[in-house]
């Protein structure tokens, strides 16, 4: 009898492809509460979860036959890992898959931030023309504070560098071969930075290591770009920094609390931002589900 895959979020069909053409049962249900995985998931040998699916300590008592949970995406926040793994299930993410998508999208929030790009668009919609009024700056010869140097961080370094940038970077990790990047504490990177870029997971280590202290001090005209993860970047410090006029400009892709409600941040008109979309490529979730679907297979085989 074939081993039974359940996909509880959206994947690319080439993973689903790929888990069917390995001979697995595979089968789609979107959207379930915890508690409706948790009483559903005890037949299955595998699960392919996307962040918005939370697999706890009470799904995983549940899961008598499951082996393996595949994660297209970097974060596992959402799993219970160490709980699995005690349980002898195994956790894969891809943590590649979606670098090169995640590092354009950090690149397009630098570009928009120094151009204006979305105070122009809106002056337009509105019937204006303030072609004077949106003399913006290069980010050639600009510093960029580049906040964990895995591969997206390195991914962002490299981007910036060919359009001119000096890269300052840190990490936890020694980095043996940190070109283009000069590798610093973090004092000098949110001292000495035109544009800092964030790039790390969010635990407790890292929980709001963006802070007031730190905003205050950052260059009166640098600008903040948050594509890791929500809690990371202290929003009530950011909003403050960004009122006050403490730092010139921020922008995020992630936040405590997905959806935003009623956060003041988009009540400034030098913050702009997008809805989590980091590694919503096309070519970015054809990678992740596929490899995604490679972890599940080499566990079941």
């Amino acid at each position: 009898m074939a081993k039974k895959v359940l996909v509880c979020n959206p994947i690319a069909e080439e993973g689903v492809e790929k888990l069917e053409d390995a001979g697995l049962e595979v089968e789609k249900e979107f959207g379930m509460s915890k508690e409706e995985l948790t009483e559903k998931v005890p037949p299955y040998h595998a699960l392919v979860v996307r962040s918005s699916t939370k697999v706890r300590e009470p799904t995983l008592d549940a899961a008598e036959n499951l082996e393996v949970i595949g994660r297209p995406g970097i974060g596992l926040d959402n799993i219970d890992v160490d709980y699995a793994e005690d349980k002898g299930v195994a956790v894969h993410n891809t943590p590649t898959a979606t670098t090169i998508s995640v590092a354009e999208l950090t690149m397009t929030h630098i570009l928009a931030t120094y151009r204006d790009i979305i105070a122009g668009t809106n002056s337009l919609r509105e019937g204006e023309w303030i072609k004077s009024e949106l003399a913006s700056n290069e980010i050639h010869d600009k510093t960029l504070g580049v906040i964990g140097f895995g591969n997206i961080g390195q991914a962002v370094a490299e981007r910036a560098h060919a359009f001119g940038m000096d890269i300052l970077a840190y990490d936890v990790l020694d980095i043996e071969e940190p070109e283009p990047a000069e590798m610093v504490d973090l004092d000098r990177i949110f001292e000495e930075s035109d544009v800092i870029t964030v790039h790390v997971p969010h635990m407790e280590a890292t929980h709001h290591m963006v802070s007031t202290e730190e905003f205050e001090k950052m260059k009166e005209n640098a600008a903040l770009v948050d594509c890791s993860r929500g809690g990371v970047v202290d929003e009530d410090a950011l909003y403050e920094a960004l009122k006050s006029g403490e730092i010139r400009f921020g922008s995020k892709d992630v936040f405590e609390e997905e959806p935003p409600e009623d956060n003041p941040l988009f009540e400034l008109d030098n913050f702009h931002a997008t809805p989590h979309i980091g590694a919503q490529t096309e070519e970015g979730q054809i990678r992740a589900g596929t490899q995604a679907a490679d972890h599940i297979i080499d566990e079941l085989q």
